[in-house]
């Protein structure tokens, strides 16, 4: 079984960074979105990574779903991508990918 490790290195660090600078900032995260909104070739990396977002968004959902999960199994994870947009992703995929597998009944030959 491959388990995310690569993603849990990448939240670690992404999370601990994002930590840091909101520490550090000299603005809010509502204001430094509007300034990044104000311009249209920041704003256009804005929109593209939220078109990434809401595309994460629905893969979660949907494998959530697949596996039997309710919705509300998801909105954890929905709710910091809209916030923090590869922090949902990273997380999800890291705590899915370190649940235990279901064991299969074996099948008869």
């Amino acid at each position: 079984m491959n388990k995310p490790y690569l993603a849990l290195i990448a939240l670690l660090a992404f999370s601990a960074y994002t930590l840091y600078t909101m520490l550090t900032a000299d603005q809010s995260l509502l204001a430094f979105g509007a300034q990044l909104m104000a311009r249209p070739d920041t704003a256009q990396v804005v929109i593209d990574l939220y078109l990434l977002a809401a595309m994460a968004g629905v893969w979660m959902y949907r494998d959530a779903r697949a596996q039997g999960k309710s919705v509300g199994s998801v909105l954890p994870y929905l709710l910091l991508t809209a916030i923090f947009a590869s922090v949902g992703p990273l997380l999800y995929l890291v705590i899915n990918g370190f649940a235990p597998t279901p064991s299969r009944p074996a099948t008869p030959e």
